[in-house]
């Protein structure tokens, strides 16, 4: 790996704003020591039984010598501490908070890549949505290994500075770095980096999971309130219990009965009746409308009698 581009995916100092400059300037970092090893061993732990009982997925972007399941935070008591990772959100709302009032949970997903697994097509994922407004980042993916990722085992692989490279589909091979990194780092990358699953030319599985965040505003990969019912999410934290789901976006968008979805974390979604959530200038418009101050426009090619 070439030495420079280590230095520039990886993110060791403490000062958060340094994750948020190298995203922005190379479409990835790294945390190496985000969390406690036996953290992470924990949560494998827990999820192992399921991976076991996961059938192989289906198609050709999955993979079929991949598995993957979702809903992580249903299925281990561990899963809060990493989707809640403060250096991490903290990361993740600095670079889509200036396009959203609030981020979302896009996806949890667990990931086992099998021996003799191909490498995936390279892709960006914020091409699940169909339309890209120019500076606009939808989302920030955190990917952190169960095992160690390592170029033979199918790390995955970054094309640094491909955010800035969005009208090449794909990019010579030779530029893209397959990431090593051990349990307990962290790798964040933009939903505009070009990336792939690498391939496992190893005789052990290799397993991790993704956590994406994506803005408030838009259709998660994942719907949340199945993932994660009242039944479930009401064991949540708010703040936890609003990253999944319950939480309406200004204008009104994702409400239940009209009204902020948490209300059905609280017991009070059967007091029936719409409230609005609307940003200060929404307000301002309908206030300075219902007091005339706001009137049609004559077009100019109208000639007045």
């Amino acid at each position: 790996m070439n030495d420079m581009r280590a230095i520039a995916g990886d993110a060791r100092r403490s000062d958060l704003g340094v994750h948020t400059e190298l995203l922005q300037s190379q479409g990835y970092c790294v945390i190496r020591d985000a969390m406690p090893p036996e953290m992470v061993r924990a949560l494998a732990g827990d999820l192992e039984p399921v991976f076991d009982a996961t059938r192989l997925s289906v198609g050709p972007f999955y993979g079929g010598t991949t598995k993957r399941f979702h809903g992580l935070l249903r299925r281990s008591p561990h899963m809060a501490a990493f989707v809640q990772h403060v250096g991490v959100l903290t990361t993740v709302e600095a670079i889509l908070g200036r396009h959203c009032d609030s981020i979302q949970l896009n996806l949890t997903q667990a990931i086992e890549i099998l021996p003799g697994g191909e490498a995936q097509p390279p892709h960006r994922d914020q091409d699940m949505w169909p339309i890209h407004s120019p500076g606009v980042e939808y989302l920030v993916n955190v990917m952190w290994p169960f095992s160690s990722y390592t170029p033979e085992n199918g790390a995955t692989i970054i094309w640094p500075g491909s955010h800035r490279r969005q009208d090449e589909i794909v990019i010579d091979a030779e530029e893209g770095i397959g990431i090593e990194m051990e349990p307990g780092a962290a790798l964040l990358f933009l939903g505009s980096t070009l990336h792939a699953g690498g391939a496992n030319r190893t005789h052990r599985a290799r397993r991790g999971m993704i956590v994406s965040y994506s803005l408030g505003w838009l259709k998660p990969y994942e719907l949340p309130w199945l993932a994660y019912p009242p039944e479930i999410a009401r064991s949540f934290d708010p703040a936890l219990a609003a990253l999944a789901g319950y939480r309406a976006h200004r204008p009104n968008l994702g409400t239940y009965e009209g009204r902020c979805p948490s209300l059905m974390l609280t017991g009070d979604a059967g007091d029936l009746g719409a409230i609005d959530v609307l940003r200060p200038e929404q307000e301002e418009l309908i206030a300075l409308y219902r007091a005339g101050a706001i009137v049609p426009q004559v077009p100019s090619s109208v000639a007045l009698p």
